[in-house]
């Protein structure tokens, strides 16, 4: 079982940002030097200790789609880890198969081989291991990928997208790259409220407490997140040695509010983040790096309306509410290819193939959102209501 390096868990608020106007090799090491210096930089690295860097290796993606930590930086920090003669390993579990096989092809799609360059490895352990956590709020138990035993510090490389399911996918949720892929389905299945799986998130931040966590967003995603979405221009790197205090930050320059995101809001409720951005101890100025116009997919709270009442009459019209408002997965037939990955990824084993296309059956959705997070064919959608689309447009004007 790996140990829980909480004696190396920074507790600050501090969050360093800096602009990066692209992944150019020459830049890209200053850039991240000027970015972890405010936050001590590498200076706890002993030779001969083990990193591993938990890069969002989402899918088999061109680095240019930016589903993916760009390899260029990820490369610039191998380089600076392997100086200070650390062994470094650079790993993930996307959903799927966790074996050699699909992720060699992660690996070579996404650009990330070239790490193996720059002194490090990616991982080719695919062990699994068990966990038992007593103080998580949730979950109290869990498989975890085996590799992350070797790792004296684990640093989390994430990338900034809109996601399906919880708003934004950031640092907090980079972490949930430590369950094996073909596991996840399982966590959906055990978490389907929002805020359950926010908790279990949460607790998996808390019990591997990476000493570094870093974002990725010169050139994140928006809409269809986190892997069917818009490359977006944004501009800046994001460091903290908290998950959450960066993701903070990163959602107010993307347009949220902590309201707006279950992993965020879970966060704050545990006294992880300040109540407003304005709190956060900030190094380096975000002026200029606000994203304008972010397109994004996610269930606004101000649109919820608590059930929790003895009234029959405010009951029925608050479920009817959430009915109306919610979203969904949608398929669009054209697209669909009849693959049937959805179908064997869906936790609630929702979805069938008949005559060749994916069919949801709205009963048994749980709107976990992994079908429209794997489909290969960016065939399923994440799709607002008619009249949610008219309130979420209302919202923005405000």
């Amino acid at each position: 079982m790996i140990e829980n390096n909480s004696k190396y868990h920074k507790k600050e608020d501090t969050v360093s940002v800096v602009p990066l106007d692209g992944y150019d090799k020459n830049t890209a090491r200053a850039a991240l030097e000027s970015l972890l210096e405010p936050l001590g930089g590498l200076d706890f690295i002993k030779s001969g200790q083990t990193v591993v860097i938990k890069a969002n290796l989402v899918s088999a993606m061109k680095p240019e789609q930016a589903a993916t930590t760009h390899p260029v930086l990820l490369c610039a920090l191998c380089d600076m880890l392997t100086e200070r003669g650390a062994e470094v390993i650079v790993g993930d579990s996307p959903g799927g198969l966790y074996n050699a096989a699909f992720l060699n092809r992660v690996y070579n799609r996404t650009g990330v081989r070239e790490v193996c360059e720059h002194g490090a490895e990616l991982n080719s352990d695919f062990s699994e291991k068990r966990a038992e956590y007593k103080d998580a709020k949730v979950l109290k138990s869990f498989t975890y990928t085996g590799y992350l035993d070797r790792a004296d510090y684990i640093i989390n490389f994430c990338k900034l997208k809109s996601h399906g399911m919880m708003g934004m996918s950031c640092a907090a949720k980079n972490m949930f790259g430590t369950i094996p892929g073909v596991i996840k389905p399982e966590y959906h299945y055990r978490f389907p409220k929002y805020e359950d799986f926010a908790d279990m998130i949460v607790d998996l931040d808390e019990y591997f407490h990476p000493v570094l966590n870093i974002a990725d967003a010169v050139v994140g995603m928006e809409g269809n997140g986190p892997t069917a979405g818009t490359a977006k221009k944004m501009g800046f790197l994001l460091a903290s040695h908290s998950p959450h205090t960066l993701d903070m930050l990163a959602s107010h320059l993307i347009g949220f509010t902590k309201e707006e995101l279950p992993i965020l809001n879970a966060a704050y409720m545990r006294g992880l983040v300040p109540e407003n951005v304005d709190e956060l101890n900030i190094v380096g100025s975000t002026e200029g790096l606000e994203v304008k116009d972010f397109e994004r997919v996610v269930e606004r709270k101000s649109l919820r309306f608590s059930s929790n009442t003895k009234n029959p009459i405010k009951k029925l019209f608050a479920v009817t509410a959430q009915s109306i408002l919610k979203t969904k997965p949608y398929l669009i037939k054209s697209e669909c290819v009849g693959c049937g990955i959805c179908a064997g990824i869906c936790p609630a084993k929702a979805i069938v193939i008949k005559n060749k296309k994916a069919v949801i059956d709205r009963e048994k959705c749980i709107r976990c959102f992994c079908c429209q997070e794997f489909c290969p064919k960016s065939a399923m959608k994440v799709k607002r209501s008619f009249i949610a689309n008219i309130f979420h447009k209302n919202e923005i004007k405000k």
